[in-house]
């Protein structure tokens, strides 16, 4: 089967969520026997090295420059006349849609999987063929209409509004879509109250990546992981470093903390400085620093979908202590595979109370890496997407 796959991220290196899951459904297609074209904006150069990682995978691969979303662009300002966001009108590119009419005239396909809602006008482009719109994402953007002052409501309202009329509008042109958690095929089914063809695809982890030593865990450790760029993960640290760090640090005076991703070009000055808390830059392989830490920490109040970082870390063996919200969409026990603390009080004694207790500590990291292996492995998750792949392409377009 001939599959086309239009992607907002390039998938190599793998080195933030989107990424991770474009490059594992790419996998399970091509271990599924498919023949995979993938057209993908870049947001940086693709080394080399990415492109054949990624050529490996498929029968062709093409990429044309990410166009970034600019508020003050004439695009985005003309958009804001259109009951479309006008950030998918601000970021329209006529590359892509020129890589994807003249892949279409050159080949025929199967089926035509476009990832992310970004991606869906162009999917519409390649006429004639079943479609699948993979991970529609809403609840980052509804939560930001509630939040914020008048100001900011109202204008994150504005967005929301005309972002679900679009959904609503475009997931009928789809034959079918995914979502990674029963939460977000609950909004998508506010939005588009009559479209039923919503399929679950949670986030996961590709299981043999994870297997093997990368290093012993150093007893009164703590990770965050996460692009502090995203801004969930920034107010996530702001929060951990202002308001739970001061609390662990007290009962725990020797206990450090890593703080990863790139802080090239971001503003670093509103965070509190904290003893013992340390800001990695970029790591290319985040395996190592998560497996040496004793214990992993998800503090986030805000954002949308599942947090793959939870994942990865159970993955690893390392134990996870999160909020409700980072720990949102993913079938986990607090006390079995995870603690779960919302006040900071709570958040720093379950951080604690696992730096203190090794037997703790075990406990939840066998429950961690049970669950991923038995819910979360791409291996399980990859046959169920596969099936979903092949029947869309047997319908009529």
């Amino acid at each position: 089967m001939r599959v086309l796959l239009l992607s907002s991220w390039f998938p190599h290196p793998p080195d933030n969520g989107a990424r991770i899951r474009v490059l594992n459904i790419v996998r399970q297609l091509a271990r599924d026997g498919h023949h995979i074209t993938l057209l993908s904006f870049c947001r940086r150069p693709a080394s080399d090295d990415a492109l054949a990682a990624v050529r490996r995978l498929c029968s062709d691969v093409r990429t044309t420059p990410y166009i970034a979303f600019r508020p003050g662009r004439v695009r985005a300002l003309v958009g804001l006349l259109s009951t479309r966001p006008r950030s998918l009108i601000d970021t329209y590119s006529d590359q892509m849609a020129d890589l994807v009419r003249g892949a279409c005239a050159a080949e025929h396909y199967d089926v035509a999987i476009a990832s992310t809602i970004e991606m869906a006008p162009y999917a519409l482009l390649a006429e004639g063929m079943p479609r699948l719109l993979e991970e529609v994402e809403l609840a980052t953007l509804r939560e930001q209409a509630a939040q914020g002052n008048l100001a900011q409501r109202a204008r994150y309202g504005l967005t929301w509004r005309k972002t679900a009329h679009y959904v609503r509008r475009m997931v009928e042109r789809f034959d079918a879509c995914t979502v990674v958690s029963a939460q977000e095929r609950a909004l998508l089914a506010e939005v588009a109250p009559g479209y039923d063809r919503a399929v679950i695809v949670p986030n996961g982890v590709d299981l043999d990546a994870y297997a093997g030593d990368f290093g012993v865990p150093e007893p009164n450790t703590l990770i965050h992981t996460g692009a502090l760029s995203y801004r969930a993960n920034y107010d996530a640290v702001d929060y951990l470093l202002r308001e739970i760090y001061p609390l662990v640090r007290r009962c725990r005076p020797t206990a450090t903390l890593r703080i990863t991703g790139s802080t090239d070009g971001l503003d670093l000055s509103g965070l509190p400085a904290s003893p013992g808390a340390v800001y990695t830059g970029y790591l290319p392989d985040i395996r190592p620093a998560i497996a040496r830490s004793w214990v992993s920490v998800v503090p986030l109040r805000v954002g949308g979908g599942t947090r793959l970082k939870i994942l990865e870390a159970m993955a690893l063996g390392t134990p996870v202590v999160a909020t409700s919200k980072g720990a949102e969409g993913l079938d986990v026990c607090h006390g079995e595979n995870i603690l779960i603390g919302d006040t900071p009080m709570r958040f720093a004694g379950a951080v604690v109370d696992v730096l203190k207790d090794p037997r703790l500590r075990a406990r939840l990291a066998a429950g961690g890496r049970s669950l991923v292996t038995e819910r979360y492995g791409w291996q399980r998750i990859g046959p169920g997407l596969c099936a979903l792949v092949r029947d869309i392409a047997g319908r009529a377009p």
